[in-house]
């Protein structure tokens, strides 16, 4: 039987472990103090019996009459306790004689009878039975006042870790800008328990990994920028060669490396976090078509349900544009671009993604089976998707082929 996701937090484990320790605490004190009055009333009980069973014996062996309660042979004697006395021994045993709790003591008699005294028990046996119920009423309020004040101890633990665990999420969504703050870990005169070391050490960890993220971004904007430059006069001069062959090599790695460029450039940007949508209305079938034609690629698109998005155009085009190119520069034919509603799919016939692209997600500079490219163009899609606000995954068909699937907002 699964539990419910309630059961598995801390102040349910908290509050079901002090609600067992403090019933196992309670039965345990309740199991002593009943043992405890409870010998001691059967002992003073038999004590008494057993002095009015020494009188009884004196008068019958003196001939004198019985005192009040004692008998010979009497019919409510247990058996056991007449079996010891016809063995010629004394005993005490707690049994009831007509209905009532009572202490009986018999020894031997003359011949083969007991002589048995009985001394009422039953104000024992209701002191004994009223101190049980008292334990037992008084037990429940002292757990119940327990275990609140329990819960509200481990509830203000709990809150505490809670709102670390919020922020440890945020950092992991990107804003590496969030922080605990718990108060403790500002004052050190204040005694500082796990969860204020748990949350200096997650703050402590998000200043260090934005220190070093934003020194990457810094020095990949830098050294993208400054490669403009010289590319461009690269370029001039390039255009300036005599045509053949030789001219043709130039030229194209001029334009890949002008290429490479502007995209490290738009993954500082994107890792920056700085991107600000300019939202319009587009219709996304005629939005999907005018990114095929500028491909220049045979891609055959399907329009299954139109509608009109509030979205940014130009991201929406670099987006589509990037699965566009990245199917055909690594997948095989036929193409196809599908439109439904707001989810936009891209598929091709090729062997598909790598495995580690699908668990993942694109990952920049990585390339497998010998793939021409430099592992960005999928990664620039994902940034913008993540600027749109839509949710990019990439997955390989049942029947062979890659697909990427764009659902809007």
């Amino acid at each position: 039987m699964r539990l419910p996701r309630w059961a598995g937090t801390l102040a349910a484990k908290s509050a079901a472990f002090i609600t067992v320790m403090c019933c196992a605490l309670a039965a345990l004190l309740g199991v002593l103090v009943h043992v405890s009055v409870t010998d001691q009333t059967v002992t003073q009980a038999r004590d008494l019996a057993l002095d009015r069973l020494t009188e009884a014996t004196g008068a019958y062996e003196a001939g004198d009459a019985l005192p009040r309660g004692a008998r010979v042979d009497p019919r409510g004697l247990p058996a056991q306790l007449r079996a010891l006395a016809l063995s010629g021994d004394r005993g005490t045993m707690v049994a009831r004689d007509e209905g009532r709790p009572t202490m009986w003591a018999a020894g031997p008699a003359d011949g083969h009878r007991a002589l048995a005294v009985a001394v009422d028990y039953s104000q024992q046996a209701r002191t004994i039975a009223g101190l049980d119920s008292s334990i037992l009423w008084s037990s429940a309020p002292a757990i119940g006042a327990t275990l609140l004040v329990g819960a509200f101890a481990v509830t203000r633990v709990s809150r505490r870790l809670h709102g670390t665990a919020q922020v440890a999420r945020r950092i992991s969504a990107g804003d590496l800008d969030a922080r605990v703050h718990d108060p403790r870990t500002k004052d050190p005169s204040r005694p500082q328990d796990e969860v204020a070391a748990v949350a200096a050490a997650l703050d402590g960890m998000a200043a260090s990994l934005q220190s070093k993220l934003l020194s990457e971004q810094r020095f990949t904007a830098d050294v993208a920028h400054e490669l403009r430059t010289p590319l461009t006069g690269l370029h001039a001069a390039a255009e300036l060669l005599p045509p053949g062959r030789p001219t043709e090599l130039v030229r194209d790695r001029v334009a890949a490396l002008r290429t490479l460029t502007e995209d490290l450039l738009e993954i500082s940007r994107l890792d920056a976090g700085r991107e600000r949508l300019e939202t319009d209305a587009e219709a996304l079938g005629a939005l999907a078509e005018r990114v095929v034609r500028a491909s220049g690629t045979e891609t055959e698109v399907k329009v299954v349900r139109d509608v009109w998005v509030e979205t940014d155009r130009r991201r929406l085009e670099r987006v589509l544009g990037n699965l566009v190119a990245n199917a055909h520069r690594h997948g095989r034919g036929p193409v196809v671009l599908t439109v439904e509603g707001k989810e936009v799919t891209v598929r091709d016939h090729g062997d598909g993604y790598p495995e580690y692209l699908v668990a993942h997600g694109p990952q920049r500079f990585r390339t497998e089976g010998g793939a021409k490219g430099h592992g960005l163009g999928l990664t620039i899609a994902a940034g913008q998707a993540e600027v749109l606000g839509a949710r990019l995954c990439f997955a390989n068909a049942i029947d062979g082929g890659a697909v990427a699937t764009l659902t809007l907002p």
